[in-house]
């Protein structure tokens, strides 16, 4: 099974402070680290609420392409300014 991703939501690095929008939500999320585990690279997102603090956070694989990298499921928000 081969997965496609709109090269709109490929970013050159997914890092700590980034906006991704959740495509079944709609929701805002922050990305608040990046970590690695042996050859996979994890993304941790928190609701971009006033109740964050208070949220649970989400672990989202970050998957790697040859136009960069994405986060399945989400979409980068802050070069389109609609976030």
């Amino acid at each position: 099974m081969r997965l496609t991703y709109s090269l709109e939501s490929m970013v050159k690095a997914v890092q700590p402070g980034q906006v991704w929008r959740s495509d079944e939500s709609g929701d805002n999320f922050l990305v608040t680290k990046v970590y690695g585990e042996l050859f996979t690279q994890y993304a941790m997102l928190r609701p971009a609420k006033v109740s964050a603090p208070d949220a649970e956070t989400i672990r989202v694989k970050i998957t790697k392409g040859d136009s960069g990298m994405t986060l399945p499921g989400y979409t980068f928000t802050q070069d389109s300014q609609d976030f």
